[in-house]
């Protein structure tokens, strides 16, 4: 038989291919990539779809989680932080503007510190690996642990800073959590000194992804140091400069423990950023409507400011 014939001489049916020459894909190959993404798209749709969601419907309310009764307002909460001294106005919009003075003074060191700090780290020196570690080191720790251990430095009557300033002869009465400007070199310096080894090792992967031909050209066409870093390492680091002030930006809008530890929001509320109101105003006043509102103008905000950075950036690209 023909059948028999085929099988004996080993010839196989032709395979089915698709118009572009390709084997066509079975049900099973269709469908791999989403098995493969399905953990991570249910992780996203319960953790932050569904909260996202459920946030803008609780802004909607008066919504207080302790009563059963949750009456509908509509835009009545955002509509009240934007109403000149009403309840949540004013103090909302003073700790947005903190806030915003905590992302202006932290962003700009957090940007330039890990980068030289990563350009050293980039040579060959010996004990190279062991000062990576060190500066890396302090990003490990949790906001409570470096709250509480800049809180005992930095206090003003029996902080370790102020003990070995009157040591060496310098004031020690320096009013680190109690007073401005000091308040905010309380919070900026520890974030420095937490965060930067985190942008300190972005930057280190990018310094290692830039072709070390390109310095070797420089050099023959005569380029000195600063010429070096400016026209080479520089435009090597552009999409890693993206990534850095973006993170940066966020996360030093986001600030919170180091406020409610170091400073305690002193002195009076100058220093009581955004999410600490926000958690103040749903968790301690049961007014969740009014947080949630809150929270979302400053989700937009960062959106803003998110947008803003990266049409900068890509236009300097181009």
């Amino acid at each position: 038989m023909a059948t028999q014939g085929v099988e004996r001489t080993g010839v196989q049916p032709p395979v089915a291919r698709s118009a572009g020459g390709g084997r066509k894909p079975t049900d099973a190959g269709t469908f791999t990539p989403y098995l493969f993404m399905a953990p991570y798209l249910v992780l996203f749709v319960v953790f932050v779809l569904v909260p996202a969601v459920f946030g803008i419907w609780i802004s909607l309310h008066n919504w207080d989680y302790l009563l059963p009764g949750k009456p509908w307002v509509g835009l009545e909460n955002y509509l009240d932080l934007f109403t000149p001294n009403s309840a949540n106005s004013t103090p909302f919009w003073n700790s947005m503007e903190a806030t915003a003075k905590f992302t202006l003074f932290s962003v700009p060191p957090l940007v330039v510190i890990p980068l030289l700090v990563a350009l050293i780290l980039n040579q060959s020196f010996r004990g190279r690996n062991f000062f990576r570690a060190v500066y890396f080191a302090p990003y490990v720790l949790g906001v409570a642990v470096i709250g509480i251990l800049w809180r005992f430095i930095l206090d003003p009557n029996n902080g370790l800073l102020n003990y070995y300033l009157g040591a060496l002869g310098l004031p020690d009465s320096i009013p680190w959590t109690t007073s401005l400007p000091w308040g905010w070199v309380a919070l900026v310096g520890p974030t420095v000194w937490w965060t930067m080894g985190f942008n300190a090792v972005i930057y280190l992967t990018g310094l290692q992804d830039v072709d070390p031909a390109l310095y070797d050209a420089a050099k023959v066409d005569g380029a000195n140091r600063w010429q070096r870093f400016r026209h080479v390492t520089v435009p090597g680091l552009r999409p890693v400069f993206l990534f850095v002030v973006t993170t940066t930006i966020l996360a030093s809008a986001n600030v919170f423990g180091q406020s409610y530890i170091i400073t305690q929001g002193a002195p009076g509320n100058e220093t009581r950023v955004a999410i600490w109101y926000i958690a103040q105003e749903g968790l301690r006043s049961f007014n969740m409507g009014s947080a949630a509102a809150m929270s979302y103008v400053l989700a937009l905000a960062l959106a803003l400011v998110s947008l803003a950075n990266f049409a900068l950036l890509r236009y300097k690209e181009d």
